[in-house]
């Protein structure tokens, strides 16, 4: 039986052949050479983190498993919200047909601000990869799950390339060791199975303890309180990925000042 991902997957490469035949490589590695200056992702979490929360805060309209999340959806407010209330980056969904995304989400919000961007979406192909970087975005993200060790090894050098950083995105242990083998410091882990959409904090207090110590986790899914910030820092976890809770909130700032106030101190975290 299929699953979300694998129908997700389905459509994606149909999309992606289709991109680019209209736009052939060369082209669209100089519209990517041609982007504004990247900007330092990790760097960013990590310098929040150090006495806090880095947050990457998403940027949201819509999800498979809730449907519409947020009616009155301007990226570039939301973007300005995120950075007025303390979030370190963002993450800009640009898929359409499961979440109602948009490629101009991305440029909208990084242009309103000064915080690094993750492309939220489904990765196959390098050419996916310039075309975020000719977007702007400062990082992409690659979702173990949905690639081989070959093709996620082919994505990450392509963003290198570019400058760009991956976030490379596990949630069992087999997907973590295979993660191990790439060069990229940035190891998310996802709370929910991208399989069956299902939501555990539990996946992140198994894992973090399995992931190297010069890789820095980021903890997605399932997080909605300070409280749930306070529990994955006590299993090292200081940096978070967090969409569905702060898109929720009728007043986005100051969701997000409130949810990374009173950091959990004196928890190790990453590299």
């Amino acid at each position: 039986m299929a699953t979300i991902l694998d129908r997700i997957k389905a459509y994606k490469l149909e999309d992606v052949a289709a991109r680019k035949a209209a736009r052939p490589q060369a082209e669209i590695e100089t519209a990517a050479q041609e982007a504004p200056p990247v900007r330092p992702f990790s760097r960013a979490l990590l310098d929040a983190a150090f006495n806090g929360y880095g947050l990457i805060a998403e940027i949201k309209k819509a999800s498979p498993s809730k449907g519409l999340i947020r009616a009155d959806f301007d990226p570039p407010a939301l973007a300005r919200a995120y950075q007025a209330g303390g979030a370190a980056c963002l993450s800009v969904l640009t898929d359409a047909p499961s979440f109602q995304g948009d490629d101009a989400y991305l440029t909208e919000a990084r242009a309103a601000v000064s915080l690094p961007v993750l492309r939220k979406d489904f990765l196959y192909d390098p050419w996916q990869v310039a075309e975020s970087r000719a977007l702007g975005a400062d990082c992409i993200l690659i979702i173990m799950a949905s690639v081989s060790d070959a093709q996620a090894a082919e994505l990450e050098a392509a963003a290198q390339a570019f400058g760009m950083e991956a976030l490379i995105e596990v949630h069992d242990a087999a997907e973590l060791e295979r993660a191990s083998l790439l060069r990229s410091t940035l190891f998310g882990i996802n709370n929910r199975n991208l399989k069956t959409f299902e939501v555990s904090l539990d996946v992140t207090r198994d894992l973090a303890r399995r992931v190297p110590p010069d890789r820095m986790i980021v903890s997605e899914s399932g997080l909605s309180t300070p409280e749930d910030l306070a529990d994955m820092a006590r299993f090292g976890t200081r940096c978070f990925l967090i969409g569905e809770t702060l898109m929720r909130a009728e007043n986005v700032e100051l969701a997000t000042r409130a949810l990374l106030a009173n950091p959990l101190l004196g928890a190790s975290g990453g590299i």
